[in-house]
């Protein structure tokens, strides 16, 4: 901003002197050692301003990476995460900034004068709740400082408190996105990125699984092992297909495989197709999502940003206002609303989602093998959990809806006809086998019940009001009173 306003100012003063400029010409000074592109500008062969822009691609905090005791810091965070690694050099760098000191001026400060240095900081935290920065934002800030210093062998013995610290006040009132909303999303997005939207959302999938945070590595071909192309048709051994999640490819660092649906591996199969039509030669370390221009790219993956970029471009176009990774949180509902329906198991989920737990140690002691019946069983319990997930009309999910529909019919029937709850009936078969009758076998049951009635004697008979009173008193029960005047009884089933 300062080289702007000494721009409007020279550029006022020649207006004055020499009267209304000529056109700005820009320069470009060439190839620079500094992250900073420096444009001149010229009127009337007056120099009025020099502006330093970032270079592409370049953090404007790289520059920290000069002093070589931040560097060092910086690369012992990259050996655990890269990205971690980043965000600590720009909250570091952003420190400085509002500190307006060097990170080695910020170690001598903290080791010459630990209270004033702590005074700052806790100065630093009020101003930045006072202009209203988020909380985990202000406390981000507060850790890394924390952490340089602790690098440096320099503890800060005062607690800063942050008011809120655990508030996120731009997550608060987001909302997982409805089926309609994510029907909506796919119809706007090309066949690249529609896949990798299904990916997130439908095989539980981070962004940067599918393509790190710098392009160097990604969900491969060779990750689909179920996945088989054959001239130029796509087809799959089983469906729901399986995606083996490499440990770089994991936040946790440990291998683990989850599940694309039918659904998601129809969009699979229309993008890959789509590929080898556009004579691409598909191998097992191919990408599973490439560049739209896969000769100018550099990286031989997408970043996580470009991929969450464009996502976030077919969610704006659809008129779904929130982030790309909220369709993580769409699969992880589904699943969640599965599983207390009775679909999936808690263990399932947690591996299929990619968290540490009893089957993931398993997965990791046994090197990365499991069961052929276990993985077959989590197949079939993702499979079930597929009417949650897909935004798709499902068959199943009409012939389940029938199936109910049939149960309660039958069940009003027999209370009505024969005043027999066939409920308890069920209770009763399910403690004898020891097991939970499925729909089918249910609904067989009842069948079986209510022919059995309708082959006994007919309960039920016509009697005159003046016979009411002896049918009572024998065990009959009063049903109603017919148009004719006339009533109808039942006897008691108990009493039969």
């Amino acid at each position: 901003m300062p080289g702007y306003f000494i721009i409007q100012w020279a550029r006022s003063i020649v207006r004055i002197v020499h009267g209304p400029p000529e056109p700005m010409t820009w320069v470009q000074i060439p190839a620079s050692p500094y992250p900073f592109r420096f444009r001149y500008f010229f009127i009337e062969e007056v120099i009025i301003g020099i502006v330093a822009m970032p270079k592409k691609g370049v953090s404007k905090y790289s520059t920290l990476q000069n002093d070589e005791d931040v560097a060092r810091w910086l690369r012992n965070i990259e050996r655990g995460s890269p990205i971690t690694a980043e965000v600590a050099m720009r909250r570091l760098g952003r420190a400085c900034e509002l500190l307006q000191l060097t990170p080695k001026q910020m170690v001598a400060q903290a080791n010459e004068n630990l209270k004033l240095f702590q005074d700052n900081l806790e100065d630093l935290v009020f101003g930045m709740e006072k202009e209203k920065k988020s909380p985990q934002y202000t406390a981000g800030i507060l850790k890394h400082v924390r952490l340089w210093l602790a690098y440096n062998e320099i503890k800060l013995t005062r607690k800063i408190k942050i008011t809120n610290s655990s508030a996120t006040p731009t997550l608060e009132n987001e909302q997982i996105p409805s089926k309609e909303e994510l029907t909506r999303v796919f119809r706007n997005s090309s066949s690249r990125v529609r896949l990798a939207e299904a990916l997130i959302a439908f095989a539980d999938l981070r962004p940067e699984t599918i393509g790190n945070h710098d392009g160097s590595d990604g969900l491969k071909l060779g990750d689909l092992p179920e996945v088989k192309i054959n001239d130029k048709e796509v087809s799959f051994d089983k469906i729901p297909t399986i995606i083996n999640v490499r440990s770089p490819l994991s936040k946790a660092r440990h291998r683990y495989f989850t599940f694309l649906s039918a659904e998601g591996c129809a969009y699979l199969k229309e993008y890959l197709e789509e590929r080898i039509r556009a004579e691409e030669k598909l191998t097992y370390n191919s990408p599973l999502i490439t560049h739209e221009r896969e000769k100018a790219a550099i990286k031989p993956f997408m970043i996580t940003r470009k991929i969450t970029h464009l996502i976030r471009i077919a969610m704006r176009k659809s008129g779904v206002f929130k982030r790309p990774y909220v369709l993580r949180a769409y699969a992880e509902t589904q699943l969640i609303i599965s599983e207390s329906n009775g679909k999936i198991s808690h263990p399932y989920l947690q591996f299929i989602a990619g968290h540490k737990g009893d089957i993931e140690a398993r997965y990791s002691t046994n090197k990365g093998r499991l069961p052929p019946d276990m993985i077959e069983g989590m197949r079939n319990a993702y499979k079930e959990c597929e009417p949650n997930l897909s935004t798709l009309s499902q068959p199943a999910e009409q012939a389940t809806i029938v199936k109910e529909t049939k149960i309660e019919i039958f069940k009003s029937l027999a209370k009505n006809m024969f005043g027999i709850d066939l409920l308890e009936l069920k209770i009763a078969k399910e403690k004898e086998e020891n097991k939970e009758l499925t729909q089918d076998e249910t609904i067989e049951l009842f069948e079986d019940e209510i022919k059995k009635k309708r082959e006994e004697p007919d309960p039920q008979k016509i009697v005159k009001e003046d016979e009411l009173e002896s049918c009572l008193s024998t065990g009959w029960q009063f049903v109603s009173v017919l148009p004719s005047q006339k009533i109808l009884v039942r006897k008691d089933a108990l009493c039969q």
